[in-house]
């Protein structure tokens, strides 16, 4: 079946899984139809979409890198083949495109020109880690990345702790990989014994897949090593 002239939002995979457990096969039928990709990082892009596809046409297909090199005002550009009728994908590096990701820049754009968005069914990190967390799913807040220095990360730990604690809603965050111990020891050292925290890592892989809900006060014995894994914390405090 022909696709529509839109904007198509493509989740990619988030682990090493077979990309058929984790994605629908519509999606690979739309991309395949697809020939302009925005794209966080080209080499990954056309990695993602020969393994949806081993016949997939690279060469015939256009790339636009958005990441933060990219000129904002060049992105406009990107969305020439959709205003002319072909339709345009866009993919992040991981999951969900325009979810904690520059794919969010063209959608505005086409959103505030009235052309047509179409966001197709994936895997996104943050909403599976809120699933298996069993903190509140109907008050939450996501909020990127929290300050590196020790201090400044001690007072951002206790103030999403305290909003958790008013609001009640379940604050979640992410941290670079290789720093992802010394976050844990944090949270361990800095909230309340009682607060409650979460972390999801490799979710979608069969084989190292764990998401994993304790009081603060008892992931100060973890013996897990999570360094250079993709995670997700969550803290709340209800």
């Amino acid at each position: 079946m022909s696709i529509t002239p839109a904007l198509y939002l493509i989740p990619v995979n988030i682990s090493d899984a077979p990309v058929d457990s984790v994605l629908p096969s519509a999606n690979i039928g739309i991309a395949r139809q697809i020939k302009y990709f925005i794209v966080e990082n080209v080499r990954t892009a056309r990695r993602f979409l020969r393994r949806c596809d081993r016949e997939f046409d690279i060469d015939g297909t256009t790339f636009y890198e958005l990441n933060r090199h990219t000129d904002p005002a060049a992105v406009s550009s990107y969305l020439e083949p959709l205003r002319r009728g072909e339709p345009v994908g866009v993919m992040s590096e991981a999951g969900c495109p325009a979810v904690a990701d520059p794919g969010a820049l063209p959608v505005e754009i086409a959103q505030r020109e009235g052309l047509k968005v179409v966001p197709l069914v994936g895997p996104s990190s943050i909403l599976m880690a809120l699933m298996a967390s069993g903190f509140n799913g109907q008050g939450f807040s996501f909020n990127g990345y929290i300050p590196i220095d020790d201090a400044d990360r001690t007072k951002r730990i206790k103030e999403l702790e305290q909003i958790s604690g008013r609001t009640g809603m379940t604050q979640i965050f992410i941290e670079t990989p290789y720093r992802n111990n010394r976050m844990i020891k944090a949270l361990a050292d800095t909230l309340r014994p009682d607060t409650m925290v979460s972390v999801a890592c490799d979710l979608t892989d069969p084989d190292r897949e764990s998401a994993v809900t304790l009081p603060a006060a008892k992931w100060k014995n973890c013996k897990t090593d999570y360094d250079k894994r993709p995670a997700i914390f969550l803290i709340y405090r209800g």
